[in-house]
């Protein structure tokens, strides 16, 4: 699956902050760009974490309704990743051998275990590597140039 990227919570939640104009607009091509492509990956955890962000944490939150039409869009329109006992396991060692927080660690174990070579965040260190995944923050550079 090479050429794929997992999408961060954040990302997807930037598309629907209307606060952050410049972010939403950015994070809505990604978003788009990865669709176009069918390249864009997400897991469990990460829309857990987009509904429950959307509803209670934007200066304008969703309501329930519309954040459930768009989980489950984003569920019809994104290849996802469950989060599975092999997952939590390398989550923990992540912690143990990278200093990751256990949350960031479940990300990159997601990634590293389905072969997903990058992902998408604006919150991890631009450009560092572990063990074949690649952090990217995608609002530094151009996807295109990522390929």
């Amino acid at each position: 699956m090479n050429g794929s990227y997992l999408v961060d919570t954040n990302i997807l939640v930037y598309a629907y902050d209307r606060a952050e104009q410049a972010k939403q607009k950015r994070a809505r091509n990604i978003l788009d760009w990865l669709e176009s492509r069918d390249c864009g990956t997400v897991s469990t955890q990460i829309l857990g974490e987009f509904f429950w962000i959307v509803t209670r944490k934007l200066a304008e939150p969703l309501t329930l309704r519309q954040a459930y039409v768009e989980l489950e869009r984003h569920l019809r329109s994104w290849r996802t990743f469950e989060i599975t006992r092999a997952v939590v396991l390398e989550a923990g060692r992540g912690c143990v051998d990278y200093q990751m927080p256990f949350w960031d660690a479940q990300i990159w174990a997601t990634a590293k275990l389905n072969q997903i070579p990058q992902v998408l965040s604006e919150d991890f260190q631009h450009g560092r590597a572990i063990e074949g995944v690649e952090f990217v923050n995608p609002f530094k550079v151009e996807l295109s140039r990522q390929e």
